[in-house]
């Protein structure tokens, strides 16, 4: 391989803050804002052009549940609940029964919601901005170099975080890192106009998605809450791709897309006479379910998740069932709390079931919802830094209940406390006090049981 020696020059400092969030998901903004509603000065670093990650660019419009699986108990509040309030208000939500699309939003309208939080808290926003590399001093990160329209510059900060997804700054801070053994595919959603159901779509695709060269593959959708002939579709997957690297992800993006086209073209000639099928929105960034995985205090483990076992540094409650996406047979898994296993192969055309609780031999009665400590987000070494989103460290199953935002949502809530608790007791992230993170949650709005 070929190197070249970038000259050294100086790089001027943009901005001086308590904390410094890198990544624009909604996990990375309920860090940002939980931080700066306790008192600190905030920087938050977003690529894109808007905030809200896979609820926005990722066009994925729906949250789960914030209840216990028997509906009575209210587990999960704070931001999450403050943002479906504020959709709510403004026309841009839709309740369902369905307890895992139980919130169906306008994902434009999010993004509007997302910007408010920002200007409300005072939080400085960088869109249109890569995180480049960062600048170390011993065992403390000095500073986060950044590249936007402005050209190259630094952000200095006391703490910082890292919700970039794939994990950008751990990798460059050389933390252990490992792989699942089953990767899970992404999924390049889109919008797309005209009548259609599952039944229809499984059938077409089976009869006759070879015309378009498309798989007899796995997938899902719902209504767009912006309109009733307006659907928004998750029907794909792109298999055989690591979105950490540069090529995969470049080769995901533009194969998401010809598959968008291939399911409308497939449905104007397959599809119900009377409609006018039309692609309406693609979206931006395709849906990243998971690459790779960073080594914490805690690693999150599916028996320990479907037994709910109970920690007294929960920050976490949730009920969203193990859900894994497979990378070699298009197929897809789901693991409740009650104990029910299903195994769904490509379009419904092949189904396994079973009972997890009955081949462990666990008898009582199943646990009504999960819980995580605040350990599966802090790392050994550095103490300044601390990192949440879908690198978390977790094995196959737990991690295929983690990953939705409604329980990433919680856990950056989590980070910008424990940010905050760290520069406010001006401890290292390893020794702050733990239990004092869970009470400020609380305190805040949390419902953390």
């Amino acid at each position: 391989m070929e190197y070249i020696v970038e000259p050294q020059k100086k790089i001027k400092v943009s901005e001086q803050a308590d904390i410094c969030v890198v990544g624009g998901s909604c996990t990375g903004v309920f860090a940002a804002v939980r931080a700066a509603r306790l008192g600190a000065k905030v920087v938050l670093i977003e690529k894109q052009n808007c905030l809200g990650g896979t609820a926005t660019s990722g066009l994925v419009n729906v949250w789960h549940s914030l209840y216990d699986t028997d509906g009575q108990n209210q587990i999960i509040a704070g931001l999450t609940f403050e943002t479906i309030e504020r959709l709510q208000q403004a026309g841009a939500l839709k309740c369902t029964d369905s307890v895992n699309s139980a919130y169906q939003f306008n994902s434009q309208e999010l993004k509007i919601e997302l910007d408010r939080y920002i200007k409300e808290n005072k939080i400085k926003l960088y869109l249109h901005t890569y995180y480049s590399t960062l600048l170390l001093d011993g065992n403390r990160i000095k500073a986060a170099v950044i590249e936007n329209k402005d050209g190259r510059s630094a952000i200095k900060a006391d703490f910082f975080i890292d919700a970039t997804g794939d994990g950008d700054l751990c990798r460059d801070l050389e933390i252990e890192s490992y792989r699942n053994k089953t990767v899970q595919p992404p999924s390049a959603c889109f919008l797309m106009k005209g009548r259609v159901d599952s039944n229809l779509l499984s059938q077409v695709i089976r009869e006759h998605g070879h015309e378009e060269g498309l798989e007899d593959d796995w997938g899902w959708g719902c209504n767009a809450v912006c309109s009733d002939d307006i659907r928004m579709s998750a029907d794909n997957h792109v298999f055989n791709v690591m979105c950490n690297r540069a090529d995969d992800l470049t080769f995901a993006e533009t194969e998401g897309r010809r598959q968008m086209r291939a399911f409308i073209n497939l449905l104007k000639k397959y599809g119900y006479s009377d409609e006018r099928y039309a692609l309406v929105a693609a979206c931006s960034h395709i849906g990243i379910r998971e690459t790779v995985h960073y080594k914490t205090l805690y690693r999150a483990e599916e028996k320990d998740l479907l037994s709910g076992k109970r920690y007294p540094t929960a920050v976490l409650n949730g009920t969203y069932r193990i859900d894994i996406h497979h990378s070699d047979n298009m197929g897809i898994t789901f693991k409740y709390l009650d104990g029910t296993v299903t195994t769904y192969y490509g379009k419904n055309t092949r189904q396994e079931s079973g009972n997890w609780r009955t081949e462990a031999g666990i008898t009582g009665e199943p646990a009504k919802y999960y819980q995580l400590p605040l350990e599966v987000l802090i790392q050994e070494k550095y103490e300044n830094f601390i990192m949440v989103g879908r690198m978390l460290n977790a094995d196959e199953g737990a991690f295929g209940a983690l990953r939705v935002m409604v329980n990433l949502n919680q856990l950056g809530e989590a980070a910008g406390v424990a940010a905050y608790t760290a520069i406010d007791s001006n401890m290292p992230v390893q020794k702050i006090d733990r239990l004092k993170v869970c009470e400020t949650l609380k305190a805040g709005g949390s419902a953390l049981i």
